[in-house]
C-alpha cells in the first residue's frame, strides 16, 4: 500500500494534482524505486477513498512527465526520477519574485478599483495608453530633460512591442545594432525584414570607431543602442562616449534608438544623462519600461519621441491591438504616485547590489584562470569569456545535468558567434544560489579545460596559457 497522506478536498489544488505531487515526491525520495509496480487505478482509488478518474488523471500526468510507464495487461511501473530543478538558473534576466511587494501591490489594485475612475479604466482605452499615466510619465521626462515640447509619448506592451512598432514604421531599412545584443531586439528587427549590421560591444559599450565606419559604409538610417548596463554584457557608455555617439550619428544622418530599460537599476556611482537628454536635435527615440524595476508580468513600457513619429507608432499600435490595457497601467500609476514604486526600487537596489557583488566574487573565485568577465555597476547581467578552447554552448548540457543553466554567447550574436562567451543573469537568484551555481560552473569549466589541454601538444598548450 502506498504511503499517501490524506488529501484535502477543500484545498485550491485539485485532488489529482495533490496525489500526483505526493507520488512524485515518493519517486524522488526513492520510496518508490525505479521498476516498482504501482497499484491499479481502481485499487489505489479504493485504498485512499478517491474516484478512479482522479487517480487515472494523476497517473496520466506522471506518465506525461516520464516518471511512470503503463503496459497493457501488466500495469504501471516507475520509469525514472524527476528531472532536477535547476539549482541556479542564470538564463533569465528578470527581477526576483521574492522581492515583489505583493501587499503594497494589492493596496494599489484595491485603490484603483475603489476609485471614481474605475468604470472608465475598465472601458476600452486609447491605443496611445491610459491618459493619466501618459501625463505622469511625460511630465517626469520633461522634468528630467529627456522630453521636449515637440515630443510625445506612447504606452506600449513592454519594450518588445515598442521595437515591433518601430519596425512597422521604419520600413525596409538598415539598422546598426550592438553585437552581442538582447535576442528579442535582434529577432523582431530580423523578422520584419530589416537589414541588421552588428557593431561590436566592449567595456564602454558600442565600439564608436566601428560605428563610424559602418555608417559610412552601410548607409543606415538607425542605430539601436543600450547605454546603461547593456544586455547581455552589462556594459555602460561613459558620458564622453554618448556625446561622441551623437556627433557621429548626426554627422551621418542616423537616428538613435535608445533602449534605456536598466538605468533605474544603478547600484553604485552617479547616473549618466540619457542620450536623448544630450541630443540637441531632439530626434533620439527613447524606450523605457516598468518591467525591470517593478512587475514584468504587467507589460507596461513607453516610447518618447518627436510627435510625428509617435503619431505613426500609435497608428501602427491601433492596427495591432485597437485598444490598450488601462487597468494594469492605472495600477502602476497608483503604485508610482503613492511612493510605493520608489520604496520598492530602493529595496531592489540593495538586493541587486548584494547579488551583483556575489556574482563578481564567485566569478573571481571559481572560474578558471584566463577567464574574463565584465564588472557592471548595475543592471541584471554580466558577460563571461572562457579561455580557449572552451565552447560555452558545448558545455551547457553538462551544466544542466548538474542543475545550473545559462545562455551561451551565440544566443546573442548578430555576426560574431563568440563561442567562448556566456551570459550570467544574477538578479533573480539569491546570493547563496549565485555562489553555489558559479562554483558548479567553475568546476565544470576547469575540469573540461584540464581534459582538453591534456590532449593538446606541448607547443599548443604553451600558447594557450
Amino acid at each position: 500500500m502506498l504511503p499517501i497522506e490524506p488529501l484535502n478536498p477543500d484545498h485550491k489544488t485539485p485532488l489529482f494534482r495533490q496525489l500526483h505531487d505526493q507520488m512524485k515526491e515518493l519517486i524522488a525520495s526513492g520510496a518508490l524505486a525505479k521498476g516498482s509496480r504501482l497499484p491499479a487505478t481502481r485499487e489505489l482509488a479504493g485504498q485512499i477513498g478517491l474516484n478512479r478518474t482522479t487517480v487515472s488523471a494523476a497517473y496520466a500526468l506522471l506518465e506525461s512527465e516520464g516518471l511512470i510507464t503503463g503496459h497493457v495487461g501488466r500495469g504501471s511501473f516507475v520509469a525514472g526520477e524527476p528531472a532536477a530543478t535547476p539549482a541556479a538558473s542564470f538564463s533569465r534576466s528578470r527581477p526576483s519574485e521574492l522581492l515583489f511587494p505583493l501587499e503594497e501591490f494589492r493596496k494599489s489594485c484595491a485603490e484603483v478599483i475603489a476609485s471614481a475612475e474605475a468604470a472608465t479604466i475598465l472601458q476600452l482605452g486609447s491605443p496611445a495608453g491610459y491618459p493619466a499615466l501618459r501625463r505622469y510619465l511625460l511630465d517626469g521626462a520633461r522634468a528630467e530633460g529627456v522630453a521636449r515640447e515637440s515630443d510625445d509619448i506612447l504606452i506600449t506592451s513592454g519594450c518588445q512591442q515598442a521595437f515591433d512598432l518601430l519596425t512597422r514604421t521604419i520600413g525596409q531599412s538598415t539598422v546598426l545594432i550592438e553585437d552581442p545584443v538582447y535576442a528579442g531586439a535582434h529577432n523582431v528587427f530580423e523578422r520584419a525584414g530589416v537589414r541588421l549590421v552588428g557593431i561590436p560591444v566592449g567595456r564602454d559599450g558600442m565600439d564608436l570607431e566601428a560605428l563610424d565606419r559602418a555608417i559610412a559604409r552601410e548607409h543606415a538610417r538607425f542605430v539601436c543602442v543600450t547605454p546603461n548596463f547593456q544586455n547581455p554584457t552589462g556594459a555602460t557608455m561613459p558620458l564622453s562616449a554618448r556625446k561622441n555617439l551623437l556627433a557621429i550619428t548626426q554627422a551621418g544622418g542616423v537616428t538613435v534608438i535608445e533602449n534605456d530599460i536598466y538605468s533605474a537599476l544603478r547600484y553604485e556611482g552617479e547616473p549618466i544623462p540619457a542620450i536623448k537628454h544630450l541630443d540637441d536635435t531632439g530626434d533620439t527615440i527613447l524606450l523605457r519600461s516598468f518591467s525591470k524595476v517593478a512587475f514584468p508580468g504587467l507589460r507596461v513600457g513607453w516610447v518618447i519621441a518627436p510627435r510625428p513619429l509617435i503619431e505613426r507608432l500609435t497608428e501602427a499600435k491601433q492596427w495591432s491591438d485597437l485598444h490598450t490595457d488601462q487597468l494594469s497601467q492605472a495600477v502602476l500609476l497608483r503604485f508610482a504616485e503613492s511612493g510605493r514604486l520608489e520604496r520598492h526600487r530602493e529595496r531592489m537596489l540593495v538586493a541587486g547590489r548584494e547579488r551583483l557583488q556575489a556574482a563578481l566574487e564567485a566569478c573571481a573565485a571559481h572560474l578558471p584562470a584566463g577567464t574574463r568577465f565584465t564588472r557592471p555597476r548595475g543592471g541584471m547581467n554580466l558577460w563571461v569569456e572562457l579561455p580557449a578552447p572552451l565552447d560555452a554552448a558545448e558545455l551547457l548540457p553538462r551544466a544542466e545535468r548538474e542543475g545550473v543553466t545559462y545562455l551561451p554567447g551565440r544566443f546573442f550574436a548578430v555576426s560574431r558567434p563568440q563561442p567562448k562567451a556566456l551570459r550570467i543573469s544574477f538578479a533573480e537568484l539569491t546570493p547563496e544560489e549565485i555562489r553555489s551555481g558559479l562554483a558548479v560552473l567553475g568546476r565544470i569549466f576547469r575540469e573540461e579545460l584540464e581534459r582538453v589541454r591534456a590532449f593538446v601538444p606541448a607547443a599548443e598548450a604553451a600558447a594557450l596559457v
